[in-house]
């Protein structure tokens, strides 16, 4: 079962920076990182910079599809008004299934603000633990949503880069 897991940086540079404690803790195998993606959002910009973290992960288990999606649902509907919120409320409909909730775009748009930063991990076999510690010790919060074999499925089939595409 795979783990999306949002730590939240109280700094726009702590999500860049905690990469290599990502890094590390995948080298030593206390976690098998499937996708990963950051999030820094400079104080007075209107909205975030996002990148995928390709480095950690190769070309990603998800692709660009997703995280642009999420991403668009966390921070571009809010400032982009109800006619592109209905649009992309539609295409949010599959996130949902797949365990990527309401409650989950609320919590992760309330923490992630101007001034801050934010690492997306979608990874497997971590030892919980190791893997908090290590991060906490940077500062990080986190928020987090645990998929089911079929959501990661459902999202997998929605989002996957595939050769065929």
């Amino acid at each position: 079962m795979a783990t999306l897991t949002v730590w939240k940086f109280d700094t726009a540079d702590g999500a860049q920076k905690a990469l290599s404690v990502l890094d590390s803790l995948r080298k030593r195998q206390l976690i098998q990182v499937e996708d990963a993606a950051r999030v820094s959002w400079e104080e007075g910009a209107k909205r975030p910079k996002t990148k995928e973290v390709g480095k950690l992960t190769g070309a990603g288990a998800l692709g660009g599809a997703f995280w642009g999606l999420l991403f668009g649902l966390l921070f571009l509907v809010p400032l982009l008004g109800a006619a592109v919120g209905a649009g992309l409320g539609a295409l949010a409909g599959s996130l949902s299934k797949a365990g990527i909730d309401d409650d989950f775009i609320r919590q992760v748009r309330e923490v992630v603000t101007p001034g801050t930063s934010a690492l997306f991990v979608l990874s497997r076999d971590a030892v919980v633990e190791r893997v908090a510690e290590e991060f906490r010790a940077t500062g990080a919060e986190l928020i987090t949503t645990n998929l089911s074999a079929e959501q990661e499925e459902l999202l997998r089939e929605a989002f996957a880069d595939t050769p065929d595409r």
